[in-house]
């Protein structure tokens, strides 16, 4: 995440719990996975994408391809369709390096749901899969930066084939953030769908590690201030809350999050946007970015809000 210059239960944790158990005999909402199966799941997909055989998700390397393979089988295992552009956008473009300006050739992982109400509007939701490899012999696991996004991203898929969402959803997993946006950058210069069809992007980066000050932060409501009502009602999620911000005008460095991320390239297209991700931690872009360091109910209750953030949003828009 964040490639900067300078480097009470919400609603749908609780229809996790509940869902198994309703007996009515009322018409039920489409089954949903009960809470442990849903956290193995999300633990699962940050493990396997953070391990060392990984080594680090660099773009274009080795590590980088396995990661999108894991996705890839995901995105299909849960039967979310791939454009008519196909499941894979490779791409080549130049950006930051260790070196300096390096050209890199990545791949972004595109899949497509068809919404129930809002059928000519998309909202696209991303999440990059690269971290930044290996350095002086250390691997960055990038546990929370970002195989905790990338594992969010997949828990929402699975939540909205259960229940399918009001309008129509594209989810890209993203390559080569930590080399500049690379391929958000290219995503929005070569759409599956026009520019004027996204109502907006749902950017998820860095959702594990909200044990820091107990907040999710929701970034570009000061862009887009009629998103805010829709979100400010959704309850904290065990220790885990929404929190607006860090994209006033006096937020400014590295507190200003705007363009920190994926998101960034949507906004300079003039997409409107919103950034879900944590505070930093003193594991940030460091060795010791493990999935180790990841408590299960913090990051499961994060993904929980960030759920119900989405379903609050797609039930809102276009009325």
């Amino acid at each position: 995440m964040r490639s900067i210059r300078l480097l009470a239960l919400s609603s749908v944790t609780a229809s996790l719990l509940l869902a198994a158990c309703a007996t009515t005999s009322e018409p039920a909402a489409p089954p949903v996975a009960v809470a442990p199966a849903f956290q193995a799941q999300l633990l699962e997909d940050v493990r396997i994408l953070s391990s060392d055989e990984m080594a680090g998700r660099d773009t274009g390397s080795p590590g980088g391809e396995m990661a999108r393979n894991y996705i890839v089988g995901r995105l299909e295992a849960l039967g979310i369709a791939a454009p008519a552009m196909g499941r894979l956008q490779p791409w080549e473009a130049t950006g930051r390096g260790r070196a300096g300006p390096t050209t890199y050739n990545g791949v972004n992982i595109i899949g497509m749901l068809r919404g129930t109400r809002v059928t000519d509007k998309y909202i696209v939701v991303t999440a990059h899969y690269d971290h930044v490899g290996t350095h002086e012999g250390q691997i960055y696991n990038g546990a929370d930066d970002n195989a905790s996004g990338v594992a969010t991203m997949l828990a929402l898929a699975a939540d909205l084939k259960r229940q399918a969402p009001e309008h129509n959803v594209i989810f890209v997993a993203l390559d080569g953030e930590e080399h500049g946006l690379l391929g958000a950058k290219h995503f929005v210069e070569v759409p599956p769908v026009p520019l004027s069809s996204i109502a907006m992007n749902l950017n998820f980066d860095m959702t594990a590690r909200a044990e820091t000050d107990g907040k999710l932060w929701v970034t570009g409501t000061y862009q887009h201030p009629n998103f805010r009502p829709i979100l400010e009602a959704i309850p904290a999620d065990g220790a885990v809350a929404l929190a607006f911000g860090k994209d006033t005008p006096q937020d400014t460095g590295a507190d200003n999050w705007v363009e920190a991320s994926d998101h960034g390239a949507f906004h300079r297209a003039q997409v409107p946007f919103l950034y879900f991700g944590v505070n930093y931690h003193p594991d940030y872009h460091r060795p010791s970015d493990d999935f180790e360091r990841i408590t299960p109910s913090v990051f499961t209750s994060a993904t929980a809000l960030s759920i119900a953030g989405f379903r609050a949003l797609d039930q809102a828009l276009n009325r």
